[in-house]
């Protein structure tokens, strides 16, 4: 008897592996708007869905760091869902307020740009299975607004 439920434990295994999943992928950084406040940033999401029914998105939480520490943070609660057969973008805005990126002073002095890495998790409520977080990453650079981008 056991030696049958460790072949259905086994079975059961081996299918849920091998179940496509959601595949995600972070495209863009690019700046979105200047505030007197911070500067705002727009990341752009690729996210596309094999199944032929819609899967709705729980949350995408996000941490954005420069120099090895995190300047910005937050989480979007139910941002919609993920097209059924199809790729969707989603847009992601971060906030990073001016008092944090004068303390990286020192990056930014060298070529008028911040040195980023994007860590983004996307949670995904998948029937049977249940929430599945996707973990992104990406790092590249971010230009700071000029004063001709301010005006």
């Amino acid at each position: 008897m056991s030696q049958l439920l460790d072949k259905a434990k086994n079975f059961v295994a081996e299918k849920v592996a091998n179940i496509k999943k959601p595949e995600a992928s972070v495209t863009d950084v690019d700046l979105k708007h200047v505030t007197r406040e911070c500067v705002e940033y727009n990341a752009k999401v690729s996210v596309s869905n094999p199944y032929s029914q819609p899967l709705p998105i729980c949350q995408i939480s996000y941490t954005l760091k420069s120099a090895g520490r995190a300047i910005a943070s937050g989480t979007i609660p139910d941002p919609g869902s993920l097209k059924a057969n199809d790729t969707t973008m989603l847009d992601l805005p971060v906030k990073v307020p001016y008092n944090i990126l004068i303390s990286l002073a020192r990056d930014i002095g060298a070529d008028w740009d911040i040195d980023y890495e994007l860590e983004v998790g996307l949670t995904i409520d998948l029937p049977l299975i249940g929430d599945i977080t996707i973990p992104l990453s990406q790092k590249g650079e971010i230009k700071l607004p000029t004063l001709k981008d301010i005006f």
